[in-house]
């Protein structure tokens, strides 16, 4: 790990379980493909500070959080272990749909002492969760995710999409079927990307 480590807001001990987390992340991903080998050299910057920045944009009054297509618990479960420190209420649910990453995911909570849910199944398959907080996170294009999480949310839920560069053009393209409140955020770890603050969803 290197010294942007500092750039996190977090306790030692939670630093500590996010190293861990990071450990854990560099043995799986050598025996299997967690997240992409070629984002490894860089993994605390591209997966974690890049995470914990999604957590900063949460409700403060927020009870449940869902993310969604769960991976290497890329936003998820980053937030998840700063949350065990800032905000211990909030629950956690996971889904993820590979058999493999849905036992890394449990694994790596199992170590870092985190109660959470982890559903090992397809989106489409799930009880509707009305979550407060929904995440994903190189999931699927925001017209699709949009589809996927709509009916998951509570009232007032706050959808947390990071994006890449062409986030614009998913944006207008989204807009030719719903209708959303929208707040761009500009990542911290990536010039050309964004976090996507969704709320108010509804069809166009």
């Amino acid at each position: 790990m290197n010294s942007t480590s500092n750039t996190l807001d977090v306790s030692r001990e939670t630093l500590d379980r996010l190293k861990l987390y990071e450990q854990n992340l560099l043995k799986w991903t050598k025996k299997i493909n967690i997240v992409a080998p070629s984002t490894m050299n860089d993994a605390w910057n591209r997966h974690f500070v890049d995470s914990a920045q999604v957590f900063d944009l949460r409700r403060p009054d927020a009870k449940k959080w869902l993310d969604l297509g769960s991976g290497g618990g890329f936003p998820g479960l980053v937030c998840a272990t700063i949350a065990s420190e800032k905000a211990p209420d909030l629950e956690f649910t996971f889904v993820e749909s590979d058999t493999r990453k849905c036992a890394f995911l449990r694994s790596v909570a199992r170590e870092l002492d985190l109660k959470l849910r982890v559903l090992c199944d397809r989106i489409e398959n799930i009880q509707i969760e009305k979550a407060d907080v929904i995440s994903a996170r190189a999931l699927s294009a925001l017209p699709n995710l949009l589809q996927l999480s709509q009916r998951h949310g509570s009232d007032n839920c706050q959808y947390l999409f990071p994006k890449g560069q062409n986030w614009e053009e998913e944006v207008e393209l989204a807009r030719k079927k719903w209708q959303f409140s929208l707040t761009c955020h500009r990542s911290k770890t990536n010039t050309e990307a964004v976090i996507l603050e969704i709320g108010n969803i509804s069809n166009a």
